[in-house]
């Protein structure tokens, strides 16, 4: 089988820690908002609003920081605190400037496809602002000669995006955690994909096994294992 023309690596917890971020951030979010009820309910409330304006704000910190702020309005019955929001808003802002530390193996397996003549890309989805600085903070960036961020991972976008490369199913590969955002749109267009699963995934990125039955492609349990089905 031919060598692939480009490797796509999706970047939010393939390769550096995100979602613990959000995770934590949500943690604190029940402790301020504790006195409204128990956590299931407020994280519920919270999923809900963030399902409705991802629609209008999309991904990442910024539309996370915004359903917050509307969730405790909602929860408090307008009554939430200026201190309260000063919190939320102060949260978000540690979202959007965290320190980013590759995750094990991956500049191992950057440095190694570099070497071997491959050319790499980050696809990731979210804000453009944001993902762009993560990259930046990661130091990771001299290593990729294309960098895509979007607004969604579907079947559209990656055929829009396949087409502008030129890339044919044999050519390409996308590495990624998400099933959802990663394998399966890729894997329905008859491309390969490789799925590395990470230890916390957003509850919006969970897909139906059923969706992914009779689909092709590889699962590895760590990033360097890649280097072995790209050569």
């Amino acid at each position: 089988m031919a060598a692939p023309h480009l490797i796509a690596f999706d970047a939010d917890d393939t390769l550096w820690s995100n979602q613990p971020h959000f995770d934590q951030v949500e943690a604190r979010l029940l402790d301020i908002l504790a006195h409204c009820g128990d956590a299931q309910r407020i994280t519920e409330q919270l999923n809900a609003v963030q399902r409705q304006n991802m629609r209008l704000f999309g991904y990442g910190a910024k539309s996370f920081m915004l359903s917050m702020i509307e969730t405790a309005i909602q929860l408090t019955d307008s009554k939430v605190t200026g201190v309260e929001i000063q919190q939320i808003l102060d949260m978000g802002k540690d979202l959007l400037r965290y320190p980013i530390e590759p995750l094990p193996g991956v500049v191992e397996v950057l440095t190694e496809l570099r070497r071997r003549g491959h050319r790499l890309m980050v696809l990731t989805k979210g804000d453009l602002f944001d993902q762009e600085s993560k990259l930046a903070r990661s130091g990771l960036g001299e290593f990729f000669d294309y960098v895509e961020i979007v607004s969604e991972k579907d079947e559209a976008t990656y055929q829009r995006l396949l087409a502008r490369y030129n890339a044919l199913p044999g050519e390409f590969f996308m590495i990624g955690n998400s099933l959802k955002s990663d394998i399966l749109p890729v894997a329905q267009l008859g491309f390969r994909a490789v799925h590395v699963p990470f230890y916390a995934t957003w509850v919006f990125e969970h897909v139906d096994p059923e969706k992914l039955e009779g689909l092709e492609f590889h699962a590895v349990t760590d990033l360097r294992q890649v280097l072995e089905l790209v050569k």
